[in-house]
């Protein structure tokens, strides 16, 4: 059993532990290892079900991941976030746009909405375009940042993570050109291909909140397309998922980004034929490499 706290509607005091000792509550051996991971491992059992303290968990869980899908983001607070990072602060303000998806219902049932840019938000970026003679000086990069599935993880981690990994990259040897940061309402993977090509952009990053599972309604999913144009599939785009404190840190996200765009501007291309190495362990074999298949 668990009772409810009076003071606060959503803290719980678990007496399932204080059942064990009467045998109505059989703790699990694997729970040990919860802390460890998000996982629902060694749950313990109550008769044949579960107890009720891990019931309840697993409905708060199921609740916060639908608010994550339903949730606005606020633009105007990661505006300011953005625009007072230090890393951009030569950068002019974030361009904001929407997608061809009106609302929120629109997006969710009409996929390929949220993957075009609305007329009025084209026009925005074309006006941008001209006034700065950018189809004469192409950006190396353009990072655009959409809601997605869950605009939790764009609020909590987009900023973060950008100034991690902009501040990584001017401490390269290369720095790159970067054009404003464009914010999107109500948009998939693909709309940062429109925005890249619009932008003259080499390189374009989409930060999007993925689809929330019941242990990760706050994941930032990054696809990287080299070259972007409107029509490329997911096939040209290298993707880098569950950015966030309780997942992939962003240093280490940052890092791994940092060596795909490089690779990109060494081999002119990303997608299934540009792999991230950065966790692999090379060995090198002379003169007595063996296949293990047959060894």
């Amino acid at each position: 059993m668990t009772q409810i706290n009076t003071k606060s509607p959503f803290t719980l005091i678990d007496s399932d532990e204080a059942l064990a000792q009467n045998g109505a509550v059989v703790a699990n051996p694997w729970r040990d290892l919860r802390q460890f991971t998000d996982a629902r491992i060694g749950l313990g059992r109550a008769g044949i079900s579960l107890p009720t303290a891990e019931l309840l968990a697993f409905q708060l869980s199921h609740a916060q991941a639908r608010d994550a899908v339903n949730l606005p983001l606020d633009i105007s607070r990661l505006t300011t976030l953005l625009s007072t990072t230090s890393v951009l602060e030569n950068l002019d303000p974030p361009l904001v746009v929407t997608s061809q998806a009106i609302d929120r219902l629109t997006y969710l049932q009409r996929p390929d909405l949220g993957r075009k840019l609305s007329e009025h938000g084209r026009n925005q970026l074309i006006d941008y375009v001209n006034r700065n003679n950018i189809p004469n000086k192409p950006y190396d990069l353009a990072i655009v940042v959409v809601d997605g599935l869950s605009s939790l993880a764009v609020q909590n981690n987009a900023q973060p993570f950008i100034n991690e990994l902009l501040t990584q990259l001017n401490a390269t040897d290369t720095p790159l050109t970067l054009a404003p940061i464009t914010l999107v309402q109500q948009g998939r993977v693909a709309i940062g291909d429109d925005i890249g090509q619009l932008l003259n952009a080499q390189i374009v990053i989409v930060l999007i909140g993925e689809r929330p599972g019941l242990s990760s309604p706050d994941s930032l999913g990054l696809y990287m397309t080299w070259a972007p144009k409107t029509g490329l599939t997911d096939a040209y785009r290298n993707c880098i998922s569950n950015i966030r404190p309780a997942g992939l840190p962003y240093q280490e996200a940052a890092k791994r980004t940092i060596y795909l765009i490089q690779q990109a501007n060494k081999l002119k291309l990303t997608g299934v034929n540009l792999k991230d190495r950065t966790q692999d362990d090379v060995i090198e074999h002379q003169n007595n490499t063996k296949n293990f298949l047959i060894a």
